[in-house]
């Protein structure tokens, strides 16, 4: 249990660390239009975007290290947090997220949108395994 916990401290400060930051210099050159850390309230609970956020970057944390088997003693596997972090995470939110929240699912914006997820989930993946490795090595 400690050891999930710990996966999940992971994904949550690499939400903080790493994704927002990304999205930060996104939106510092005009790719994004919204701005990191982001304090509105989310539907149903009120909690404001960025920690809403964080705690889904923790699931998706102890999920993907799960999925991985990775143990501290063992090489990180850098290209798979990046693909996973890229490619799931970012599958997820435009397939079933965006829709969810009533944004729609438009394929002419689909390549520009999976560019920018991309981006910003696979600095999440990478973030992940950085703090797995720290917080689990000790």
């Amino acid at each position: 249990m400690l050891r999930l916990s710990l996966f999940f401290v992971a994904g949550f400060l690499a939400v903080l660390c790493f994704h927002q930051p990304v999205l930060g210099l996104l939106h510092g050159y005009a790719v994004v239009p919204f701005a990191p850390f982001n304090t509105a309230a989310t539907v149903p609970f009120g909690v404001p975007a960025w920690l809403s956020a964080a705690f889904w970057g923790g699931i998706w944390g102890v999920l993907m290290l799960s999925l991985l088997r990775w143990h501290a003693g063992q090489p990180q596997p850098w290209l798979k947090g990046l693909l996973f972090g890229g490619i799931a995470l970012t599958s997820v939110a435009l397939l079933v997220v965006f829709p969810l929240k009533g944004m729609g699912f438009d394929p002419s914006q689909l390549p520009g949108r999976f560019l920018i997820g991309f981006l910003l989930n696979a600095a999440w993946g990478v973030g992940t395994l950085i703090f797995a490795r720290t917080l689990l090595s000790r």
